[in-house]
């Protein structure tokens, strides 16, 4: 099963596949820029950059590992000469960049077979890269987060007036309470009257 598989295996064998990727390093060593298609770049761009790190480690160790990691980049890029030219001159443009060391650009189709094609490129430590633009909200979403706000606002402003104010049936209810108290004094006074009034004199 190829679960969690995320290799380019671009419709070849691994031998050819492994071949083909250290030609195509070596050649992007050598030149700076290559041009190809976009899924050879695609699949190009992690194997370049993991031979630039083992450089990288090469140039930091100095004298004590130096010498496996340039053993480990031969067996790569099986190109000694484009080697010593990366472990030894064309290092120092990657020392200050933490990752990223190459770049591809899409160039269109391809006439004939229309193939995607692209441009992968090594990048220097000073290259900052292109600004991204900020996408704009579409005035929809604008409004309909203005409209969500404004209800929202309302909720909490009748939230906070209903705490505060009295409500209106609390004050009928004291209202009724006292008239219905009166009510009955009243009517125990008429009654102990008529019940003085029927009484005899002795």
């Amino acid at each position: 099963m190829r679960h969690r598989v995320q290799k380019n295996s671009l419709g070849l064998k691994s031998d050819h596949r492994s071949a083909l990727l250290a030609n195509m390093a070596s050649s992007l060593i050598q030149h700076g820029r290559i041009k190809t298609t976009l899924a050879k770049a695609k699949a190009l761009r992690p194997f370049v950059e993991k031979v630039i790190t083992l450089a990288k480690k090469a140039k930091a160790s100095q004298s004590k590992d130096a010498l496996h990691f340039r053993r480990l980049a031969i067996a790569r890029l099986r190109n000694v000469a484009m080697v010593h030219k990366l472990f030894d001159e064309r290092v120092e443009e990657f020392i200050d960049r933490k990752g990223g060391y190459a770049r591809i650009y899409k160039l269109g189709f391809r006439r004939g077979d229309a193939a995607e094609m692209a441009l992968i490129e090594l990048i220097n430590a000073d290259d900052l890269g292109y600004e991204k633009t900020k996408r704009k909200v579409s005035s929809k979403k604008e409004k309909l987060v203005e409209s969500i706000s404004s209800e929202s606002k309302k909720k909490v402003e009748g939230d906070n007036k209903e705490t505060l104010e009295p409500f209106e049936g609390e004050n009928t209810k004291t209202d009724n309470l006292s008239g219905s108290s009166s009510s009955d004094n009243t009517v125990e006074s008429n009654s102990l009257e008529s019940t003085s009034e029927s009484k005899p004199d002795k």
